[in-house]
């Protein structure tokens, strides 16, 4: 005994239903999300999903609690219900972090759209804005194609990084601006963890990025909420309509994070190492250097001093490059100054992700564009130098910084061992050939075959010999993404887990890989930018994590800019150590991690002894004490954090209702794909597991299918090697090509009137509704009802009675499908029962039909509620706008009574006249305002009306008469 073709077409039309709220609403995006979910993370994407008139709502949780996720969940709905329209705007570093998540965490189609792939698209005759895919785009770029993003409706546009956008109700911000009015018709998700930072505003100007009318003016919300005595209660109020913020001690119940343990590692460089630095810094620090280009002369010192901490090696070849320009300079008398930054990092290969945003930053110093008279005898000095400078550099071989790495992998390795942690660790350095040189003097050590990099281009002869082994291996998994770029990371990252002990990466590990498997970072060279030194150990130190973190700094004892460069950072942004490391509020504090870096290099640059070092970093230190003490925290906890004191309840009500509603939803699933496909499979319910021998179409391969599972992905995942006897392995999931099939052809099943025999005998758990009926006879019938209202709703309504003439409820009908079944063969469905099963099923809809309306009723009131705040506030920037004139009269009064002279009191009485003329036409003009706004909220709150108009569309599924054993 089985299911039976009526369970089968109840199964797929219930699989794939459009539910208007709550969990049903999300069990497609769960059910096929191969991720742990938290509680947080689902009650926030149904927050995000609440009411089909908003037009959109801030996710500000605490960083680490899974923005990324919450989003993924929203955006996997919406393709589940064929709103296959999405956008996601981020910072450019992030875009490709995004495609993966998206991609591997929930199955969606990406395209990162950048301009070459915009121009590749249109050479190819596609629309690009117009891929069915999830399309990925920077702020920068998207604010370039805002005339076309505007032509696009589009039904979801994601904002990461928010906060960057906080200014964009201002016309001096372009982007902002650009964003803002591009969008200003679509569904917005905003994602931040610093909604508000400096200002009250801030949120002002997040707000206008969702909707204009969240608030009335600028004007109308300093009144209220920013000035002295602003009602925050009524602002948090209305903030919760549209934000919501989870903290991370709300979730400590069910996300475990670990510990962060910082070892310093000093080193002593030699005298001859010691020189070197000293000379080529005073080399640096000369006032006038051909050397360094005006055009670029920060940018230049910043590299050079990065690379000079970095290795001998690299600061070598870096000289080499001064050299080789100046001679250039010699013999051609000519200046490419603009483009010798650029130059310097393609010839060094210096990751270039981390200065893009220096490399955007114009240069402070103006620059006299006239040609240079170029003294020679100067020219051949610096040429002289710097030749000396490299080859003492190149001199000093093996440096003391070199051989304290290995100490430092040893201590590292033995608290991996202490903690039961893999002996696996991640060096991060600022130069891909500091990084080459590491990996040479590595693999003389013993290290050979254990160490792997990972840089920008990741274009070395190892990467692409694993990169043809993974694709080799993923041949037919479906995990290949036919990018190199993407599918070179993964492969890199996961030849680290399973083969080598050493990752040694660039910056450009900084952001998008997840190394929970990994729990020892070391910082080989420091970057003084904290956000990214936070990136860095984020790699590692994040959710599902499961050892404590060791995270090991180098420190020349011999250099006190770097002693207090780490103390700065340890101490003031608490990077290294605690549960969480540095906190959004305190990263929030710096505006520009760039600006700070340039704080730093200036320090390096000007001041010449210990004692001029030591003032210059308390001066800056003591800028962080009062930035990061931030005025702002406390306004930030009144509006943002939850007072509830039942959130561990709610959120574990939550956890326990998200398993059920699974835990049938595969079920169900299951049990449609054993019947659908049991003549071309062979099924192992044990595993969850399917062999598909014959396939339906070209598009779906044959292999083993495992049904998507929480905890097994990995091994799923990794399963497959094409060369070995085993099948290809696949995840089965609702979005798979074969998934889709199923459901799509259990649509079509045929259903004429039969008699199904439900066996209770067959089901391990009792069900007291269904042991009610068992020996009783009835009909029922199965209607889907769709209701066209603010969204599309779709019901799957039972109507039925058993021979005695009984009504059955919904839930337990709905239960008569939880027991196995068999046909006992075609029937004829009696006129009197027919015509009953009809009017019930009418009355059944008509009911639906109604608490559908007073659901959308309540969206509506919601709606108007939040248009008439903002009729109110556009009044009031009006009434305040007279009030000022007003005071401004008085004050002028006030000064005309103080006047000593005739031509004080002429000149005053000449502005009060103006004043009252101005007060006169704004008493005339505040009616007429007045009169618009309301007349612009009355037809904004009837096209609400209009759209609450009800079309419903009834289709009966199947008749059937039921018996219970």
């Amino acid at each position: 005994m089985s299911i039976t073709p009526y369970h089968g077409k109840y199964f797929a039309y219930d699989l794939t239903r459009r539910a208007s709220n709550g969990m049903d609403r999300l069990s497609m995006a769960l059910f096929d999300a191969a991720v742990d979910l938290n509680p947080h993370q689902i009650e926030a994407a149904l927050f995000a999903l609440q009411s089909p008139l908003s037009k959109g709502v801030i996710l500000a949780d605490e960083v680490g609690l899974g923005k990324t996720i919450e989003a993924g969940i929203v955006l996997c709905q919406f393709w589940a219900e064929r709103k296959r329209r999405m956008l996601v705007i981020c910072p450019a570093s992030l875009r490709k972090q995004w495609a993966l998540e998206l991609q591997e965490k929930f199955n969606l189609p990406t395209q990162v759209l950048d301009a070459k792939a915009y121009r590749e698209a249109q050479r190819n005759g596609r629309d690009p804005l117009n891929e069915k895919c999830v399309l990925i785009i920077s702020l920068n770029y998207a604010n370039a194609l805002r005339e076309e993003l505007k032509r696009v409706a589009w039904d979801l546009v994601v904002m990461d990084e928010a906060h960057k956008l906080r200014n964009a109700y201002r016309p001096s911000n372009k982007v902002g601006q650009g964003i803002r009015w591009a969008t200003e018709d679509c569904r917005k998700l905003l994602l931040t963890a610093t909604p508000l930072q400096n200002s009250l505003l801030e949120l002002y100007g997040l707000s206008t990025l969702i909707d204009e009318r969240l608030f009335g003016d600028a004007d109308s919300f300093r009144s209220q909420y920013a000035s002295a005595g602003g009602d925050l209660e009524a602002l948090r109020h209305r903030l919760s309509g549209f934000c919501k913020r989870t903290l991370r001690n709300q979730v400590t119940e069910y996300i475990r994070y670990t510990e962060r343990h910082p070892i310093t590692r000093p080193f002593s460089p030699s005298d001859n190492e010691h020189s070197l630095y000293e000379a080529v810094s005073r080399f640096l620090q000369q006032e006038e250097s051909y050397a360094l280009p005006k055009r670029q002369r920060h940018l230049t010192a910043l590299i050079l001093r990065k690379l000079l901490a970095s290795s001998s090696l690299a600061i070598a070849d870096t000289l080499d490059t001064l050299r080789l320009r100046l001679e250039s300079l010699r013999d051609e008398n000519s200046n490419h100054d603009a483009e010798f930054a650029e130059r310097i990092i393609e010839a060094e290969e210096i990751e270039s992700d981390v200065l893009d945003e220096i490399l955007a930053e114009p240069e402070s110093a103006e620059v006299d564009n006239e040609p240079e008279t170029i003294d020679r005898q100067k020219l051949r000095e610096e040429i002289d130098i710097l030749q000396r400078l490299a080859t003492w550099a190149r001199s000093i071989g093996t440096d003391t910084k070199t051989q304290t790495l290995l100490a430092a992998l040893d201590i590292g390795f033995d608290q991996m061992k202490s903690i039961g942690a893999s002996r696996k660790a991640l060096i991060f350095t600022e130069s891909r050939r500091t990084q080459e040189y590491l990996k040479s003097f590595l693999d003389s050590q013993g290290y050979r075959g254990k160490v792997v990099l990972f840089n920008g281009t990741n274009a070395g002869q190892e990467a692409t010999e694993i990169y043809a082994q993974w694709i080799e291996k993923n041949r037919d998994t479906g995990r290949a993404s036919g990018s190199r770029d993407v599918d070179v990371r993964t492969a890199l990252i996961e030849y680290f887990r399973d083969e080598a002990s050493i990752m040694v990466a660039t910056e450009a590990a900084s952001e998008g890989i997840n190394l929970q498997f990994c729990s020892l970072v070391i910082n080989y060279d420091l970057p003084w930018n904290p956000q990214r030194i936070e990136q860095r150990i984020g790699r590692c130190h994040r959710y599902g994590q499961q050892h404590d973190v060791v995270v090991i700094n180098f420190l020349n004892e011999r250099n006190e800019a770097d002693r207090r460069v780490l103390e700065l950072l340890g101490e003031k942004f608490s990077l290294f150590s605690g549960v969480f490391g540095a906190s959004d509020e305190v990263l929030g504090t710096i505006e520009s991690g760039v600006d700070f870096e340039k704080r730093i290099l200036s320090i390096y640059q000007e001041c010449r002894t210990p004692e001029e070092i030591d003032a210059a970093f308390h001066v800056l230190q003591s800028e962080m004490d009062e930035q990061i003490s931030t005025r702002m925290a406390d306004t930030r906890r009144t509006l943002f954090e939850n007072f509830d004191e039942d959130v561990h309840q709610r959120l574990r009500m939550q956890l326990n209702d998200t398993k059920a509603q699974l835990d049938r939803f595969s079920q169900r699933f299951w049990l449609l794909t054993r019947f659908m496909l049991e003549d071309d499979a062979r099924f192992d319910d044990d595993a969850l597991a399917f062999d598909l021998e014959r396939t339906p179409s070209q598009e779906i391969l044959t292999g083993r299918y495992h049904l998507i599972s929480k905890s097994t992905p990995r091994a799923i995942q990794d399963a497959g090697d094409p060369g070995s006897e085993e099948q290809s392995q696949f995840l089965y999931r609702l979005s798979h090509p074969l998934g889709e099939h199923v459901v799509e052809s259990a649509k079509a099943l045929s259903t004429a009137p039969a008699e199904i025999v439900f066996d209770l005998s067959q089901h391990s758990a009792r069900i007291h509704a269904v042991e009610a009926l068992r020996g009783k006879k009835g009909f029922l019938t199965l209607t889907r009802l769709v209701v066209e209202s603010y969204e599309r709703e779709e019901y799957l309504l039972f109507s039925g009675f058993d021979d005695s003439g009984a009504s059955l409820d919904q839930e337990t009908m709905e239960k008569l499908f939880i027991c196995l079944g068999s046909e006992a063969g075609n029937i004829e469905i009696p006129a009197t029962v027919q015509k009953r099963l009809q009017a019930e099923a009418q009355l059944h809809a008509k009911a639906t039909v109604s608490c559908s309306l007073e659901q959308n009723s309540v969206h509506f009131n919601q709606a108007r509620e939040k248009l008439e705040k903002w009729a109110d506030d556009m009044v009031l920037s009006a009434e305040k706008a007279l009030s000022d004139t007003k005071e401004l009269i008085k004050a002028q009064r006030r000064q005309a009574r103080l006047a000593v002279t005739l031509d004080e009191q002429h000149l005053i009485q000449q502005q009060i006249q103006k004043l009252e003329k101005q007060q006169r036409r704004q008493r005339q003009e505040i009616f007429k305002v007045e009169d618009e706004i309301m007349e612009k909220r009355d037809s904004l709150i009837t096209s609400l009306e209009r759209r609450l108009t009800q079309n419903t569309t009834t289709e009966e599924l199947f008749t059937i008469r039921w018996a219970v054993k």
